[in-house]
């Protein structure tokens, strides 16, 4: 892997986000696929360029997206490195037009994601990483600057929290947050621009207790751990990829560092579902 590569995803990345801003900035229709969650043109828009740039640039390696067809489901378990892609992430808030949304690509290596580029097409602001290499975000003017997480050292603690997920388990765990450690500073945001706040030093943890899939995590998953930190499992283990399931369990991202956010789960149920 080089840093060419990574820039050369980077592109295919903001030619997809000009596909979904070509819809966005116009009329849409939203169908329903079958799990419940919306579908626009600008999905499949994006799926199709990325997966036919991705094919080109890097023929030997196979491609998995939100929008790949039945066979890629089932010959994925053959492959020790892939392509994990959600052509669009966070369709409900492309839906809603308050600009939270992404074009995630990553690279999984061995079940681990080792390059990943999360971009948001309104903003044209990027997020990338290599693992071993670092990450860096590039904002919309294309300058570009090396991110690094935050350890949590004690004071106030940031937390990220899902816009449309805020109350129930995570409303429960903030509270025993703010019994425990004082009230936090709690970030809000959509799709996975909440893993890229953490990667970028802007907060320090982001409890995610619902199910996610695992092309949702995998981009901001790979800049976080270029970054210094890092996606924990139940198990306490790194998240890992191509699983049986491509649902993730619940899982914090974190800035790093020593302390401890599991022990505010108290009273907390939480599907005991392993990595």
């Amino acid at each position: 892997m080089t840093d060419q590569l990574l820039l050369d995803v980077l592109e295919i990345s903001r030619r997809a986000g000009n596909e979904i801003l070509d819809v966005y900035n116009g009329a849409f229709d939203v169908e329903t696929k079958g799990d419940g969650s919306p579908l626009t043109m600008a999905d499949q828009r994006a799926h199709n360029l990325i997966v036919r740039e991705l094919a080109e640039l890097t023929p030997d390696i196979p491609i998995l997206s939100e929008e790949s067809a039945g066979n890629e489901q089932i010959d994925r378990f053959n492959w020790p490195r892939f392509w994990l892609v959600d052509p669009l992430d966070g369709t409900k808030e492309f839906v809603k037009r308050n600009g939270e949304f992404t074009v995630n690509i990553a690279l999984i290596d061995n079940r681990l994601p080792v390059m990943g580029v999360v971009h948001v097409p309104v903003t044209n602001e990027s997020y990338v990483g290599e693992v071993g290499k670092g990450a860096s975000f590039f904002a919309g003017d294309g300058s570009s600057r090396a991110i690094n997480t935050l350890a949590y050292d004690g004071g106030t603690p940031i937390v990220v929290a899902s816009r449309s997920h805020a109350g129930g388990s995570t409303g429960t765990y903030l509270e025993n947050l703010q019994r425990d450690i004082g009230e936090p500073d709690v970030q809000s945001m959509g799709s996975s621009l909440k893993i890229c706040l953490v990667a970028s030093g802007d907060a320090h943890v982001y409890p995610r207790l619902g199910p996610t899939s695992e092309w949702d995590t995998a981009a901001a998953h790979a800049v976080l751990a270029a970054a210094g930190g890092n996606i924990l499992a139940p198990s306490g283990d790194e998240l890992a990829y191509n699983k049986e399931s491509v649902l993730n369990p619940w899982f914090f991202a974190t800035g790093g560092g020593a302390h401890d956010w599991l022990k505010y789960l108290d009273n907390i149920e939480v599907p005991e579902k392993s990595a």
